[in-house]
């Protein structure tokens, strides 16, 4: 749907959400039509799904009842009862509306009995913003912050503060009263906010001291982030070294870095060196830089990393070397990502049949586990039909979003629509797989079907 938008195909999924009844393509296509101001044709292609009571739907259509400027009839088919009222899912949703339609003290009211939710609090902040109610929100929010401020101290007299702000989530108010102040052109009382939470001995999150330093850094106060960095380097250094170079001090900033992980050689002070480097063109170095996080059990992203790098350097030649310098300890424990990683590198050298022939080679030992990858080789290899035939034929379930993404990309969105199943087919696919496990399960273990031993006995 996201690429049919892209390429300019809103007929495509309308005819789709006529003839498929899909809810996907009606809601990008209603979206894409509303934007353009055709407001009914967008209302017409929603219809439909408003008629049997989706709700998805019927909020689509008042938002573009709202873009018409018909704001009260929009508001009055979606006002939830007051039962609904207690669903902080429900009020997310309307209250967005009300702040489309300008009613942002409405919307400040239907939030406000939730905001022990954070995720409704960061709401209330995002769609308030731009609306000059800035000062409405603030006072809400302060509200909230006076409320928890006592809970906390109390929590926190208990456990000599080691429970943490997670628990009541003081520090999360704290933060949107600063971005709020921020966008309000108040930054100095901003920064103040949590300057003043940081120096008060609580203890925060981990992205807390992060959020921090992004706003110094907005701010242009790097003298205090590199004392923060200083601090906290896992939480602030990558920040202040992008700082620096923003301000044209890259050589600071590189020096920062490498000392940083001189000190502690943690991995995210690598990928900041990575990044700057990639910045200033100096791909190799940056492929040097990460090259002893490669076989970090939690680091598999950046070997992967390198290699796009190099790729994109056109060098995927020395990408593969890179990759073939592995370890057979490593090769080992990760046999999948290896041979994944190898097919594509082989692809982008031009070396396709070489991967045909090991693509192939492996399908036999998997069947099917690998026909995504063969497909592409064969793809690369100017052999697109007999690509298609293969996903066509593939039962494998992680090929069945390569076959329209291949026909896209080759100039054949409705043959990429139709190679989808419906909604109908998919469940009736759905089921018959549930079937066939079930058979499977009890063709294995025939007392399965009696239900019992239902858990393993203790003898």
């Amino acid at each position: 749907m996201r690429t049919l938008l892209d390429l300019g195909q809103v007929e495509l999924l309308i005819q789709a959400a006529r003839e498929r009844g899909d809810w996907n393509c009606a809601e990008a296509a209603a979206r894409e039509l509303c934007a353009a101001g055709e407001f009914d044709r967008a209302l017409a292609v929603v219809d439909p799904f408003t008629d049997i009571g989706w709700r998805a739907a019927e909020l689509v259509a008042a938002e573009i009842m709202i873009r018409r400027g018909e704001g009260d009839e929009a508001l009055a088919m979606v006002r939830p009862d007051p039962a609904e009222l207690g669903d902080g899912h429900v009020c997310a949703s309307y209250a967005e509306l009300l702040a489309k339609a300008g009613r942002v003290e409405e919307a400040v009211d239907v939030l406000t009995p939730h905001l022990g939710q954070y995720w409704l609090r960061s709401h209330l902040v995002e769609i308030t913003e731009g609306q000059g109610r800035d000062d409405l929100v603030l006072d809400v929010l302060t509200r909230e912050a006076e409320r928890l401020e006592p809970i906390e101290s109390a929590a926190c007299r208990r456990c000599g503060g080691d429970c943490g702000t997670g628990r009541t989530g003081l520090w999360h108010v704290l933060l949107l009263i600063s971005r709020v102040l921020e966008r309000a052109g108040r930054t100095d009382e901003a920064v103040a906010v949590l300057r003043a939470e940081r120096a008060s001995g609580r203890r925060h999150p981990g992205n807390f001291p992060e959020y921090y330093a992004e706003l110094l850094a907005r701010q242009g106060l790097i003298d205090e982030l590199g004392a923060l960095a200083a601090e906290d380097h896992r939480s602030a250094l990558d920040v202040y070294a992008k700082a620096l170079e923003d301000a044209g001090r890259a050589d600071e900033a590189e020096t920062v870095l490498r000392d940083g992980i001189e000190a502690h050689d943690h991995p995210k002070d690598r990928a900041a060196l990575m990044r700057l480097l990639v910045r200033q063109g100096r791909i190799d170095e940056a492929v040097e830089t990460g090259r002893p996080t490669y076989e970090y059990y939690d680091c598999w992203n950046f070997l992967q990393w390198a290699l796009e790098l190099l790729v994109e350097d056109g060098r995927p030649g020395r990408a593969l070397e890179l990759l073939d310098a592995r370890t057979d300890e490593y090769v080992k424990e990760h046999p999948d990502q290896v041979r994944s990683l190898r097919l594509w590198l082989l692809g982008e050298a031009g070396r396709c049949k070489e991967g045909i022939a090991e693509a192939t080679a492996l399908n036999e030992q998997e069947p099917g586990r690998w026909d995504t990858a063969l497909a592409r080789l064969l793809e690369l290899d100017g052999r697109l039909e007999e690509a298609l035939a293969l996903l066509r034929s593939s039962t494998h379930d992680l090929v069945r979003h390569d076959l329209p993404d291949m026909l896209i990309r080759h100039g054949r969105p409705a043959e990429a629509l139709d190679s989808i199943p419906t909604i109908a087919e998919s469940r009736a696919a759905a089921e018959r797989r549930e079937r066939e496990a079930a058979e499977r399960r009890e063709q294995d273990d025939p007392w399965s079907a009696t239900g019992w031993f239902s858990v393993e006995p203790p003898f």
